[in-house]
């Protein structure tokens, strides 16, 4: 019996062109336009080393590994809804072997990309070691997860609970992919670890590097906007608010005019500072402890311990009738 469906696809079968007909679209130029280019960046970026879909890492499936990592480290508000307080630890050993499995292979492939694994069992052993330290390093990623996440609850007035922070606050999203990322970029998987850290951007709008350090009870408010730089350096209980940015002021090059990569060159957040919505800091600069900077500031030089930086205020000044001088300052 044909359906509607079936008529519907021959309908648009029929409007296609026939397969023995001269090139409808023109693309035979155009593919070949395509393969020249392609060819050409290969032979000019030979040291970029070029494999391919099969032996580059998926940004799919490590937003999977992401996802399940999440779940691993907080089963009963990021997990599945059929985890309960009698079946977390099968759903965590079930998923935690899962998780690890699909990253193994994507660690593999990136250390083929990179050309710096060796052979093949070496890339195998290779990928093998930054799993197992990932995993043994999960524990120590909770703790310091429950303190950021303290650190949320106690900085936010309109936090009514910690599991209201863990299931709605982007920041604390970005902050657990950044730690899980930061562990796998300090193994040598700088690639797999970006990716990670920018699935977690396009979702929340925060961007960290995991490249970054910071420490612990890190709390960041509201979020959009943020941008945290490779070298940054941000110590305990720090707190940041929407549209700040730790960045750099200038980029050094080689003779060549290439950007020399890996210098310090974002700024060091002491312990115990705030920085207040919109705020730049640009360079390698360092922020004394205790300090607050306030919104919309654009800083790029250094500030000592329990400074307080504000942007400056207009003065509205009243002049004397009799006097052409001022008589009172309004702020």
């Amino acid at each position: 019996m044909t359906t509607d469906h079936d008529r519907g696809e021959a309908a648009r079968a029929d409007a296609l062109p026939p397969a023995e007909t001269a090139d409808f679209w023109e693309v035979a130029g155009v593919v070949r336009q395509l393969s020249d280019i392609r060819r050409g960046w290969r032979e000019t970026n030979a040291y970029h080393a070029e494999y391919g879909v099969e032996s580059f890492p998926s940004r799919l499936r490590l937003a999977k590994v992401a996802e399940e990592l999440c779940g691993v480290l907080f089963p009963l508000r990021l997990g599945p809804d059929f985890v309960r307080l009698h079946n977390e630890d099968t759903f965590v050993t079930q998923s935690l072997q899962i998780a690890l499995s699909r990253l193994h292979a994507q660690l593999r492939l990136e250390l083929t990309y990179a050309g710096t694994g060796g052979d093949r069992q070496a890339v195998d052993d290779r990928a093998t070691q930054i799993v197992l330290g990932l995993s043994r390093a999960l524990p120590d990623i909770r703790r310091l997860l429950d303190l950021d996440t303290e650190a949320a609850f106690r900085g936010d007035p309109s936090a009514r609970s910690l599991d209201e922070v863990l299931i709605c606050y982007p920041g604390l999203l970005a902050i657990i992919h950044y730690r899980i990322a930061h562990a796998l970029h300090l193994a040598g998987a700088p690639l797999v670890a970006r990716i990670i850290s920018e699935i977690s951007h396009g979702q929340t709008g925060i961007d960290i590097h995991p490249g970054a350090q910071i420490g612990k009870g890190f709390f960041i408010d509201h979020g959009t906007g943020v941008v945290i730089g490779e070298t940054a350096v941000i110590g305990d209980n720090v707190r940041i608010y929407q549209g700040v940015t730790l960045g750099a002021k200038n980029f050094p090059a080689d003779t060549s005019g290439a950007l020399i990569k890996a210098l310090p060159r974002h700024p060091v957040i002491e312990n115990d500072v705030v920085i207040y919505a919109g705020a730049t800091i640009l360079g390698r600069v360092t922020i004394g402890a205790g300090s607050e900077i306030g919104g919309n500031v654009w800083l790029t030089h250094d500030v000592p311990p329990f400074s307080r930086v504000f942007q400056a205020r207009e003065q509205n000044r009243v002049i004397s009738p009799s006097e052409d001088r001022p008589i009172q300052g309004l702020e």
